[in-house]
């Protein structure tokens, strides 16, 4: 966050909000957790969660994200070139304890929510005021799912975050070309739809660096630090795509995009788009910049 400058406007003055760190780590802690699903698209499940005598640690952070995948979330003041290590200990640990973890799970969210933990891709997110270029390599490098994310208080009462390096671990899935000879569907109407879904994974994948493709049973979705979208299996004439985007403040087309909030659907966000057509999907294209961009 070097080159971002803050100002604060009034009266048409300027006044510039010079970043700083936090005093202590634990108030980056105290902030994140109490606004984690806001602030990382993560439910808290623990805070200073003990891992036994053995272990003889303490993560500061344990949730389940949006796709029901378990992250570790650890946290320092400043720079601190343990950091990664650090939780890539913890989250091997929470690998190796997945029936307590799980436990953990349904004392919080209840038995559905335990039944669908998302081992195939638990998670670590560092949050910390800043990261070495060793850090950034290390990352890129690694095949866990790891987010580094740099904070800046601003002000007061402001805070920013930046993800500065994403390894998307093992559900990433990039920008691939379909492979040769992949059977088609027999039905031509069936090949239509199933083509707008791929044209709409491709514009999702495009849309800018760091998005990572995660495949549910019943969905795909698309994140940079959270979900941004989702795409559910392709209907036989239609394809939904849900987006993190608040539907009150989107003019809804009938028969295009509805408000699911509080209906019960697979995938995450509360604004469904409907794509019948290319037409469709063209038009569908300001609305996922809008998503990713708010991610």
């Amino acid at each position: 966050m070097s080159e971002l400058r803050l100002f604060q406007t009034a009266h048409g003055d300027v006044n510039e909000l010079v970043p700083r760190l936090a005093e202590v780590e634990a108030d980056v802690q105290r902030l994140v957790e109490a606004n984690m699903e806001a602030l990382l698209g993560v439910r808290l499940l623990a805070s200073e969660y003990g891992t036994g005598p053995v272990h003889a640690g303490r993560i500061d952070s344990l949730g389940l994200d949006a796709n029901g995948a378990p992250v570790v979330v650890e946290y320092k003041r400043g720079t601190d070139s343990g950091v990664i290590n650090q939780g890539l200990f913890y989250l091997s640990w929470l690998v190796d304890h997945r029936a307590e973890f799980e436990h953990l799970v349904r004392d919080q969210l209840g038995a559905t929510a335990a039944a669908q933990v998302f081992w195939t891709g638990p998670r670590l997110i560092c949050v910390a005021g800043g990261y070495t270029r060793y850090d950034l390599h290390a990352v890129r490098e690694h095949r866990r799912s790891i987010d580094l994310v740099r904070y800046r208080f601003f002000g007061r009462d402001l805070i920013g975050l930046e993800t500065v390096a994403t390894a998307a671990g093992w559900t990433a899935q990039g920008r691939r070309k379909q492979p040769a000879g992949t059977p088609q569907p027999v039905c031509a109407g069936r090949e239509r739809i199933a083509e707008l879904a791929a044209a709409a994974d491709e514009i999702l994948l495009g849309l800018g660096d760091g998005i990572t493709k995660v495949q549910r049973k019943h969905y795909s979705a698309y994140r940079r630090l959270q979900n941004f979208a989702s795409i559910c299996p392709p209907q036989r004439t239609k394809v939904h795509v849900y987006l993190s985007l608040n539907p009150a403040e989107v003019e809804l087309v009938p028969d295009f995009t509805r408000n699911v909030g509080g209906l019960g659907h697979h995938g995450t966000g509360d604004l469904e788009v409907r794509l019948r057509t290319e037409r469709d999907l063209e038009r569908a294209q300001d609305l996922f910049r809008a998503s990713y961009a708010a991610a």
